[in-house]
């Protein structure tokens, strides 16, 4: 029998390639799928039989898409609170070489519910350590998505360049280059699911230019082709690593990510703060995508990523909020806000819109994880991960535009949060798990966590 939905009333932005919206609409959920988009109500035989939703005082989007995370880091929030990334990763590496896959989970689930509870249907996550005996830990990060209920791209990191190697990471953080590649093939075989309604996709993810072998980067490139699978890491985020490349291997981090078979439709890169012209022609070029993580990049000084010109450029741009431990909100909704004003800060005050915010959120972030067919927009057809903001509350009323009350306003408070149809979250609380439950088990995880230390 099918189950149908009916949300109207609404404001409706569906972020679709003409941008349309609809000051009173409708969305049509059918099995989990969008059946209709449109303006005012639905016929009387849609409405029959089916689950209606008043979504009036509401602004109806897309479910945000997160590209680019550490879930495990929900746990060690608060450290190294004014250092830069080299000061901070040096500071947390001893603490996260401590974790293993139950606290891993529980951090995960942590983090997950803030995502969802700020707007998030999809939430990419980058794990780069493994310490020895600490269990299968993307089966619990895979375990603590169905949890919290939303879908998972997970990527199985690696780090294999030790600090007595010229690397970052302390040796006893990193694997070698075969057990990491090893691991890798095996996450995907076990977990990875391709199918257009998939809730769990894996990619293979090298840590950064600092703390990963060239041997690592190049066959993790090789295999995750040969398993036809994407590649993540991290990129040009700071001087510091700028530095690094040039010093180590006499070329920009794009040069040698590029050498290495690092850019491609199949990539995207985390952070990319540090591009010239010729690095962003070449992501344009190659179409590597990018996850643009603002609040990030401002916490660790960082700088301001040049979204616009990636934009301009036809560089795939998604948003990110990062490890928790560089972000400790947590909160996607709200890098929506943060995208719009540090932008601005270095581009202008109409250099970046609130409704450039939007889709960077969602379609972009769907095009940067390879699912713009799936997911990203309001479209007849796509997997129904659906996000009703409240805007009619004292904090949005006034604001005559609902796409600016999301996009300069305070994060608005959800009135529902679909994936696939079916609702995770109702009245801002979760509905898949208990949120007193999940906040004592993270600060239980935490504190034993700070005390392996």
């Amino acid at each position: 029998m099918t189950r149908r939905i009916v949300l109207e009333g609404g404001y409706v932005a569906t972020v679709d390639a003409a941008g349309t919206e609809h000051t009173t609409g409708h969305v049509v959920i059918e099995d989990g799928r969008i059946a209709a988009v449109g303006a005012g109500s639905v016929a009387a035989d849609v409405r029959e039989g089916a689950e209606i939703f008043d979504a009036s005082g509401c602004l109806v989007t897309p479910g945000l898409i997160n590209t680019h995370h550490h879930l495990y880091q929900w746990l060690t929030r608060g450290y190294a609170q004014d250092a830069i990334l080299f000061d901070w990763l040096t500071a947390l590496y001893p603490l996260w070489s401590r974790i293993d896959a139950r606290l891993t989970g529980i951090g995960a689930s942590g983090a997950m519910a803030v995502l969802a509870r700020s707007g998030c249907t999809t939430v990419g996550d980058h794990h780069y350590i493994f310490p020895k005996g600490s269990g299968d830990i993307v089966g619990a990060i895979v375990e603590a998505s169905q949890r919290v209920g939303v879908r998972l791209h997970a990527t199985r990191g690696s780090m294999d360049l030790g600090a007595s190697q010229g690397g970052l990471p302390p040796d006893f953080a990193v694997e070698t280059t075969d057990a990491a590649l090893s691991a890798s093939a095996e996450a995907v075989e076990r977990y990875h699911d391709p199918s257009f309604e998939s809730l769990v996709r894996v990619a293979i993810a090298p840590c950064s230019p600092f703390s990963v072998t060239a041997d690592l980067l190049r066959d993790s490139a090789l295999l995750a082709r040969s398993l036809d699978v994407r590649l993540h890491t991290h990129a040009s985020e700071t001087v510091e690593e700028d530095a690094y490349c040039l010093e180590r291997f006499g070329s920009t981090p794009t040069q040698y990510l590029e050498s290495l078979g690092w850019l491609g439709s199949d990539v995207w890169m985390a952070h990319c703060v540090h591009l010239d012209e010729a690095a962003i022609a070449r992501y344009a070029a190659t179409g590597t995508g990018v996850a643009h993580c603002p609040s990030s990049n401002a916490r660790l000084a960082s700088g301001i990523a040049p979204v616009r010109d990636l934009l301009r450029a036809g560089v795939p741009v998604g948003l990110g909020v990062d490890g928790a431990a560089s972000n400790e909100s947590g909160r996607l909704g709200s890098e929506i806000r943060e995208a719009v004003l540090i932008n601005r800060l270095r581009t202008g005050a109409d250099s970046f819109s609130v409704r450039q915010g939007l889709s960077i959120a969602t379609i972009g972030g769907a095009r940067v994880l390879g699912r713009e067919r799936e997911i990203g927009s309001l479209e007849q057809g796509k997997l129904a991960d659906i996000a009703v903001w409240r805007v009619d509350g004292v904090e949005h009323a006034g604001i005559l535009d609902p796409v600016a009350a999301l996009g300069l306003g305070a994060l608005p408070p959800l009135a529902r949060l679909y994936v696939g149809g079916r609702a995770i979250v109702e009245e801002s609380h979760l509905v898949s798990a208990e949120e007193p439950i999940l906040a004592e088990q993270v600060a239980a995880a935490s504190r034993e966590l700070a005390e392996r230390l």
